[in-house]
């Protein structure tokens, strides 16, 4: 907590209703946010159990000076993922992170699986389980509409409460289901929405009226309005707020390294027509931030649907970024930002992440017309290119309608072991494939990032500034970032605003606020919190030198041209060596 030597943990037991609280001064040497998680995960989960088993746990934590200071706006979730069986992490923005902080706890552990279907509650002098089987069933926007009405607490909570709740596909248990966070922030990948679903926690309403003491106001304020002017007087942040991440699609269009149609491509041939500037043009509506940052990076864009015959419409808004844009665009070959929009919009009611949503049914495609699956495994047409079968075929993987759609609800590596095709089955370590295809070092970071996504160490964007390719200092450059990341993830701060986050801007603001910290410390809590990763992950069973990728990876050129299966490999061996030393020492 602020100005306190100790980190407040609320612990719920689902099955029981029982809560307690614990302060921990321990986990101060951790920081906050994913260094408590990883502790906590680590404290709380049971190797031996299924990742959906109620004694599993999740774990939200915020991070040190989250929402204090701008653009520290993340929550982090811990859990083991039901996709990959390893370790599971995903961030969210939105409010959560400022209603946990108003509510007084920096991390909540639940566990058990409730008695009926339930919805958890957490308020500052209140903690309950209550009942949702009025709520389960219903899409993610429903489920929000209800929640907020029912939890208003007398009109007060307006901009201090956060709601995060599952869809079908997380009741259904599909993998990668994800957990939508006050309707346009999510957390997104490894499943978090299907353990929510196993425990039956259709939902967490958090809402906090506590004061944040400040005691040194002059230091702070002069602190928070260096950081805010960076935020908004400079072009550190301009990209994001301007046509948003979209804009990255021309770029890496035109250098090839663009996934396309299952990754057969490595660029789309109507890239213009789905670029950030099409977007802005066509769909975008608005732009909305996160709450403590003064930027606004969340796009929403608007698309009519025609719902019956006579001219009926109605206007459908959705948020949307470049890896959407990428799964459910390049990467099916749609060309239209409106029909996006559309696949967005099934996808965030339903409760599934875009990404892999997007890979699997490229595979699915791949799959159908080389013969593997047929017509009747999908039930609808799957073509690249054409958006309305995919529609359909969104809904029966939520659904979990047949045989084949539970299996592809496991992921795809998990169907391609059913029904083969698994040399362009694009997943890295059992997780879907995100939208780079740059190097080795967008392929390898993944492999041996912690939570096997391009943002564990930004791998990607290593191959896009590097001019010669050295293999020690590339997997250098991977296990440094990543150290690097994991002290910034424990604040938490929005990658967007990591060229503002430098380390002397860290001390500054977080020595405002109770700590004392230097340099060497914040090198050593990064240090800590990876090795805290990768012991969870030993413990549960992953071996990094026994990952296979799929053959496209290596057929496919990439922006940086063809590259070489045995290079992956020994790339890997040399990180995973990097990565055993730190296991070993003690921190």
């Amino acid at each position: 907590m602020i100005n306190e030597k100790y980190i407040r943990v609320l612990f719920v037991d689902m099955n029981t209703g029982k809560i307690r609280v614990e302060l921990r001064e321990d986990l101060m040497a951790y920081l906050g946010g994913v260094g408590i998680a990883s502790r906590l995960l680590m404290e709380n989960m049971n190797p031996e159990l299924k990742p959906t088993d109620p004694e599993q746990p999740i774990v939200f934590a915020i991070g040190a000076g989250a929402y204090v200071f701008p653009v520290l706006t993340k929550t982090v979730a811990m859990f083991i993922s039901p996709l990959t069986g390893e370790l599971g992490e995903s961030y969210a923005g939105a409010r959560m992170a400022m209603a946990m902080l108003m509510a007084g706890y920096d991390a909540l552990v639940i566990t058990g699986k409730a008695k009926r279907h339930s919805y958890l509650s957490v308020s500052t002098d209140n903690v309950s389980v209550r009942d949702a089987r009025a709520i389960w069933g219903l899409n993610v926007e429903e489920t929000g509409h209800t929640l907020r009405n029912r939890e208003h607490h007398k009109g007060d909570s307006i901009g201090k409460r956060a709601i995060i709740r599952i869809g079908p596909a997380g009741e259904n248990g599909v993998s990668f289901a994800c957990v939508c966070v006050d309707t346009y922030r999510h957390f997104g990948r490894l499943g978090l929405g299907a353990i929510m679903g196993s425990k039956n926690l259709k939902a967490v309403s958090i809402y906090g009226n506590r004061s944040i003491p400040i005691l040194d106001h002059k230091k702070y304020f002069k602190v928070y309005q260096e950081i805010y002017k960076k935020c908004t007087s400079t072009d550190m942040m301009a990209k994001y707020h301007d046509a948003g991440t979209p804009i990255n699609i021309m770029p890496l269009n035109q250098a090839g390294g663009l996934p396309t149609r299952n990754m057969q491509e490595g660029s789309f041939e109507a890239a213009s027509d789905i670029c950030g500037d099409s977007f802005a043009e066509k769909n975008l509506i608005r732009k909305m931030a996160c709450t403590g940052c003064p930027v606004g990076c969340i796009h929403i864009g608007m698309y009519r649907r025609e719902f019956d015959k006579g001219h009926e419409y109605e206007a459908i808004n959705v948020s949307y970024d470049y890896e959407l844009i990428f799964a459910l665009g390049t990467f099916l070959g749609i060309s239209s930002t409106d029909k996006i929009i559309a696949l967005i919009d099934v996808v965030e009611k339903c409760g599934l992440d875009a990404m892999s949503t997007g890979v699997c049914l490229g595979w699915a495609t791949d799959a159908l017309k080389n013969g593997y699956i047929s017509t009747e495994d999908t039930l609808v047409e799957l073509e690249f290119g054409v958006y309305g079968g995919y529609i359909e075929a969104i809904k029966h993987l939520s659904d979990g309608t047949n045989a084949f759609y539970r299996n592809l609800g496991k992921g795809v590596k998990h169907a391609a072991s059913k029904y083969g095709g698994g040399d362009f089955a694009m997943h890295v370590a059992g997780t879907e494939m995100a939208g780079y295809h740059t190097g080795y070092g967008s392929l390898v970071g993944a492999a041996v990032g912690a939570r096997h996504s391009h943002l564990c160490n930004g791998g990607y964007s290593f191959d896009q500034e590097s001019t010669k390719f050295d293999p020690d200092e590339l997997v250098d450059k991977l296990f440094n970032e990543e150290i690097e990341r994991c002290m910034t993830n424990s604040l938490v701060m929005c990658l967007f605003a990591r060229k503002i986050y430098d380390r002397p801007t860290i001390l500054e603001a977080l020595n405002t606020i109770g700590w004392s910290l230097t340099d060497e410390d914040l090198t050593a809590i990064g240090r800590r919190i990876l090795r805290e990763k990768l012991l969870i992950k030993k413990a549960l069973g992953f071996k990094q030198k026994s990952v296979k990728l799929p053959k496209r990876f290596f057929q496919t050129p990439s922006m940086n041209g063809v590259l070489n299966e045995e290079t992956a490999n020994m790339l890997i061996r040399k990180y995973s060596e990097k990565a055993d030393e730190l296991m070993n020492e003690a921190l």
